[in-house]
């Protein structure tokens, strides 16, 4: 399933774009699904995965902030703008961004019905993307963002 995934630049529109500027790292992965899917199952799909339960639980570990399914599907059917590390910056019919608790990271899924099917997107954005740091975990971000995202088409199904 992961080689429908593909980097793709933000479309119009896109919450995420508030961040695509000099200093900041923005990234867009996109795949297309031959049945329509809404942004609630998205949510659940993604923050729900086999793949972010792993991350779910590393910050309940090392955080305090734990996210469980019921935080995940509050989440998704709007009834709670907190979810774990995160909080909802922006939400609309189609997308969620969030952000994290520092005000470094956002993540942003987004939902485009067309045809019968549905384009899903992902991205992130790192505020300030100039360190080193950044630089040198950006090979396994983009890695980390595919497992991710085909993770939670894989739970779509």
């Amino acid at each position: 399933m992961n080689r429908r995934i593909h980097p793709e630049t933000l479309p119009a529109g896109a919450l995420l774009a508030t961040y695509d500027q000099p200093g900041s790292y923005v990234d867009c992965l996109a795949a297309s699904l031959p049945r329509t899917v809404s942004l609630p199952q998205l949510i659940n799909a993604f923050y729900g995965s086999r793949a972010f339960r792993l991350e779910r639980a590393m910050i309940g570990v090392a955080l305090g902030r734990k996210a469980g399914d019921h935080e995940v599907q509050r989440l998704a059917s709007a009834k709670s703008d907190q979810f774990s590390a995160w909080s909802v910056e922006a939400r609309t019919h189609d997308q969620i961004l969030l952000c994290d608790f520092r005000g470094a990271t956002r993540s942003w899924l987004m939902v485009e019905a067309e045809g019968g099917g549905t384009t899903i997107r992902f991205g992130s954005a790192v505020v300030d993307a100039a360190g080193l740091g950044f630089r040198l975990l950006l090979g396994f971000h983009r890695l980390y963002a595919r497992l991710l995202l085909g993770s939670a088409l894989r739970a779509i199904g």
